[in-house]
């Protein structure tokens, strides 16, 4: 394939080859600076998203402290929410005087906002150097369109969270691993340590995707090189077959270790500690029977190891948490509630992603096939083999490294396909991706601010999303200014909030926070007693998700057997002025 590649672009030191670097960087340029326009502008339109104001104060608390625990006791890695809050403790230093997050949230978070477009440019330009590195400068060019274009992509670049950013530093991890496997010690095992270590800091999941995408793209380039040296082919036989492949991955067990050490080693370094005992560490051994022999030894130890909190700490209560899943509640799609959906994310994927690069996947897959054996669909092929087995089903920003492989891929195998066929086949393609891009960025406009919500024509469009998926799927919270304009533009007074978030405006009129699913409430009808009398604002997540209680049950019940008077984005808006009896309000489609 790489000599497919150097034979259709032109020489480094020819000035058709400078002239086409010159006309890539531009391009570069325009698309990223188009897609942050997007997420500048959105970024300003939408309230908080649920984890926005935790990372918040734990980022400010890092500002003023230089202490990681308030994020770590969460098995929340810093370096983004370091990075985010920065230009907010830059502002509150020059100024004197502390933020107050509750009252300044609406200020402060676009700052918060916009320094995560750090990441997601370091997204677009090492999307774009793999689809170079893989089918030559339209490889490399589709790929960052693709990427700069997909809605649900740009709805998590234009937040102050992390998923953008574990993206970002296990594309650029990949792009290093896989193009310095042949390279001196800085290219094979510096430069992967430095993203490795971003990935894990960026947040635990990385550490995962990281060793699972080294390891299948290691895998895909042996298979392409073929037996080594060309000596042999590959013996077959279940003993001979796994004695041929230990030898041929044993350089890669040895990097992978020296990467995963330098990774974790700096993620540690960068996290620091407090020099503190462990508080349950301590109880635990205080709780130890008073004739143990190792009750004292083990108290004295945890009194007396003080290393706590630390990047270790982190890790293992996400671990933990990956493993129980999302704790007392469960997943919900397509309408139902269960603990797991062993096709979560593939039915997720369907959902949430635009359909061009599923038809371009399936022409490619139709016409030629060979074309999609790159790296970056080794790596897509096992993340999406991983998401199977996850018990963490709370949107598919969890997998958001496989979309951006999968998008890489896609794009670089149809520039490869392109190259190697030829007539209707060859146009095709051509049309497909220009297709696609424009089709994808339309999308992108027509669903701007709330690129989260995104659902494709096929399950339905956007505006019937949260029937299929919610939580940070659609409604993570963000809703609250669209439901402020909705509430002057019909004039009331105040409206009860039934919300999924944490946005410190729900606190303050016009609003009225009604927690109905922790209320005492056995029947709709009780439902019913309790709003009769009010406008209710219903969070698409509260009204088509998990349920948390019996209340949150019958709830559901009724207000889903009624139709609402109202819409935003992410709240139905019900009527029970009328002794409870439902009304349409004038104009009051949305």
């Amino acid at each position: 394939m790489s000599a497919l590649v150097a034979s259709e672009v032109p020489s480094r030191a020819s000035p058709a080859a400078a002239r086409s670097s010159i006309l890539e960087w531009v391009g570069f340029a325009l698309i990223a600076l188009a897609s942050s326009s997007w997420c500048i502008t959105a970024a300003r339109e939408l309230g908080p998203v649920f984890d926005e104001p935790i990372y918040f104060n734990a980022g400010m608390s890092f500002w003023h402290t230089a202490s990681h625990h308030e994020l770590i006791r969460r098995g929340t890695m810093p370096l983004p929410v370091d990075l985010e809050t920065l230009p907010v403790a830059v502002w509150e230093r020059a100024q004197g005087r502390p933020f107050d997050p509750a009252r300044d949230m609406y200020h402060l978070l676009p700052w918060a906002r916009g320094a995560n477009l750090v990441f997601w440019w370091i997204l677009l330009f090492y999307g774009w150097r793999s689809g170079h590195a893989i089918s030559g400068a339209i490889g490399g060019i589709l790929a960052l369109a693709m990427l700069a274009a997909e809605p649900m992509l740009l709805g998590h670049a234009a937040l102050a969270t992390t998923d953008i950013a574990v993206t970002a530093c296990t594309v650029a991890l990949i792009y290093h691993f896989r193009t310095g496997r042949d390279g001196s010690f800085a290219k094979r095992i510096g430069w992967p340590s430095l993203w490795f270590a971003a990935a894990i800091l960026s947040k635990v999941s990385g550490l995962f995707f990281g060793a699972t995408g080294m390891f299948a793209v290691e895998i895909q380039r042996l298979l392409e090189s073929g037996p080594e040296n060309d000596r042999a082919p590959a013996p077959i036989g279940g003993t001979l077959w796994r004695a041929y492949w230990l030898e041929r991955l044993r350089p890669f067990w040895g990097d992978f270790r020296r990467i995963l050490g330098f990774g974790l080693l700096g993620a540690f370094i960068y996290c620091g500690t407090d020099f503190k005992p462990e508080h349950s560490f301590v109880e635990w051994a205080q709780k130890l029977s008073d004739g143990s022999t190792w009750r004292a030894p083990m108290l004295w130890l945890a009194e007396n190891l003080r290393i706590f909190s630390n990047a270790g700490e982190a890790i293992v209560k996400q671990f933990r948490h990956n493993i129980a899943g999302q704790g007392a509640s469960g997943a919900y799609l397509l309408g139902r509630s269960a603990r797991f959906f062993w096709y979560y994310y593939p039915a997720a994927l369907s959902i949430k992603l635009t359909l061009p690069p599923f038809v371009m996947l399936a022409t490619i897959a139709m016409l030629q096939p060979i074309a999609l054996a790159n790296w970056a669909g080794a790596a897509a092929l096992a993340l999406f083999a991983m998401s199977l087995g996850s018990h963490l089903q709370i949107g598919i920003r969890l997998v958001l490294p496989l979309v951006a492989f999968m998008l890489i891929a896609i794009a670089a195998a149809a520039a490869r396909a392109w190259r190697e066929l030829a007539g209707w086949k060859s146009r095709l393609l051509i049309a497909e991706a220009v297709a696609a891009v424009i089709i994808t960025a339309i999308a992108a406009v027509r669903v701007w601010p709330n690129g989260i919500s995104y659902t494709n024509e096929l399950w339905g469009g956007t505006a019937d999303g949260y029937r299929l998926l919610s939580d940070s799927n659609y409604d993570w919270g963000q809703g609250l200014p669209e439901l402020a304009r909705w509430q002057r533009a019909h004039d009331l007074n105040s409206i009860d909030v039934w919300y999924f978030g944490t946005d410190p405006a729900v606190w303050a009129p016009p609003f009225s926070l009604t927690q109905l699913h922790a209320m005492p409430i056995t029947s709709p009808g009780d439902a019913l007693a309790r709003l009769r009398g009010h406008y209710l604002a219903a969070s698409t997540t509260m009204l088509y998700g998990d349920t948390s209680s019996p209340a949150h049950v019958e709830v559901q019940k009724l207000l889903r057997a009624r139709k609402p008077v109202g819409r935003t984005t992410t709240f139905l808006i019900y009527d029970f002025t009328n002794d409870g009896a439902p009304r349409r309000a004038a104009g009051a489609a949305h």
